[in-house]
């Protein structure tokens, strides 16, 4: 059974001259983001956030760099990348799929519609454009409409969920997601060394060559109150409009997913059980939904009963 408020898109909230967001989309206090004191959701101290150029990852040689992105990894668990030209994506390209992308989503809701996140039978699907999946009366929805594809491998495409228009926005997106794939392999590479194992050690043991790789475009209308909003994980709203393309990778779907053996021990116990990719996958939406982090929802983690069982079987 759909939810009734799946089919609201926020766009079409957004349009009605509000002073405030309704009620379905403000954040309990304690999860609003930080202000700049004037209304608008303050900007990360971008002094204090790690950086890395990922063009210098490239060179094996570079221990500096690879320090960088050890130290962001271990202490951020991410980076931005400091030399927007390092990884090798051309402006145009860039520039040219964050046009049709806005584009998309500046036109009328019966074309974008017309690829609407849902199957034959009315039922919410991931892919597509709409709201992300509700549940509940009680859950608090994001500020934002997206455009959810799978991109890789190419034969999984779902056409019907591709915008026909504007034309140029599946040749570019297909063009950004290889792109962006090379990115992905540099720094997987690059962290297998840091660790000190060889280039291949994620890529061919525990990912895999053929990456499943989804794109997501997500439109932020201009919002009357962003210090009451902030979709989660994302752009945090604003009271311009805003548009954001994030490529998630995924290891190949038969994989399991575990703490390497050559870095656990009884030392070093492992700190997350074994799991499917699969199953971490599908119970995603189910967490997502509820606003859980996924290795919770999926209870992952090793508590330290299990921890010490296990390091007495071994």
């Amino acid at each position: 059974m759909v939810h009734q408020a799946q089919g609201q898109l926020v766009q079409e909230v957004a349009t009605g001259g509000l002073q405030a967001p309704p009620s379905r989309y403000v954040l309990r206090e304690k999860d609003r983001p930080t202000t700049n004191g004037g209304g608008a959701a303050a900007p990360p101290e971008l002094g204090v956030f790690p950086t890395v150029d990922v063009g210098r990852l490239a060179e094996p040689g570079d221990v500096e760099e690879a320090a960088k992105l050890q130290a962001a990894l271990q202490s951020w668990g991410l980076f931005a990348v400091r030399n927007v030209t390092g990884h090798g994506i051309p402006a145009a390209l860039l520039d040219g799929i964050h046009k049709v992308a806005t584009e998309f989503f500046h036109m009328p809701s019966e074309e974008k519609l017309k690829c609407a996140n849902k199957t034959d039978t009315g039922e919410f699907q991931n892919q597509g454009y709409g709201i992300d999946r509700v549940d509940t009366d009680e859950q608090v929805l994001d500020w934002c409409d997206r455009l959810y594809l799978q991109v890789q491998p190419e034969e999984a495409r779902q056409p019907r969920f591709w915008p026909k228009h504007p034309p140029s926005l599946a040749k570019l997106l297909h063009e950004y997601s290889l792109r962006s794939e090379q990115v992905a392999k540099q720094v997987l590479k690059a962290m297998a060394r840091a660790l000190g194992f060889a280039d291949d050690f994620f890529l061919g043991r525990h990912v895999g060559e053929d990456m499943v790789s989804w794109a997501r475009f997500t439109y932020y209308p201009p919002c009357p109150r962003p210090d009451l909003v902030a979709p989660k994980h994302r752009v945090v709203a604003s009271e311009r409009e805003r548009m954001s393309l994030v490529i998630f990778y995924l290891p190949e779907e038969e994989r399991d997913m575990e703490p390497a053996e050559e870095l656990v021990g009884e030392a070093r116990p492992a700190l997350y059980k074994k799991l499917n990719v699969k199953t971490f996958t599908d119970g995603f939406w189910d967490a997502f939904a509820l606003g859980e982090p996924t290795i919770d929802f999926l209870n992952v983690r090793v508590d330290d009963k299990e921890a010490t069982t296990a390091v007495s079987a071994a």
